[in-house]
């Protein structure tokens, strides 16, 4: 072997351990895995030709990884689309697998997961009066990515169906 093939042999060695280094501690996209190379100074050709290979033999998938974080952060934190868009992209996904992925998210559970939010929240609140309780629940139901039409039904629903704003 001749130096200039071993120390490209020796870079692609360098860049395979740290992509399987960086999916050890968690599932990552493509593009993380690409600028955690970059940050190393890997050379785009080496870093190519490891992703290329690492996708090849399914340790790195963009879509089976947007799948997951999709689903985590609806279960996990209650995100609606609007919110895991802005995360998938973040994450370096492209706009076309995310909306692939996304194209599987009912908007009716979406519903189900922002009231039952809203309920939860609702029950710390105790004692507060309406206004301040509803400014509170549309305000976390923002910053978790829902639309305003769907705040507004869902704060309206909740403190009406809530015990402490029943008629005696």
């Amino acid at each position: 072997m001749t130096q200039p093939e071993s120390d490209r042999a020796s870079q692609v060695n360098v860049a395979r351990a740290i992509v399987l280094r960086q999916l050890t501690a968690g599932p990552r996209s493509r593009h993380q895995l690409a600028e955690a190379l970059r940050r190393r100074n890997c050379p785009d050709d080496v870093a190519v030709e490891v992703l290329d290979r690492m996708e090849d033999v399914g340790l790195v998938d963009d879509n089976a990884y947007a799948t997951e974080l999709v689903r985590a952060k609806q279960e996990g934190r209650g995100l609606a689309k609007r919110a895991i868009v802005h995360e998938l992209r973040r994450k370096g996904v492209d706009d076309s697998t995310a909306e692939e992925v996304l194209a599987d998210v009912d908007p009716e559970q979406e519903r189900d997961r922002a009231r039952e939010l809203a309920a939860k929240k609702l029950r710390t609140m105790h004692g507060l009066d309406g206004p301040v309780q509803a400014r509170r629940l549309a305000g976390m139901l923002a910053r978790k990515g829902y639309d305003p039409d769907t705040v507004r039904a869902i704060v309206t629903e909740v403190i009406t169906d809530s015990p402490e704003h029943q008629p005696d």
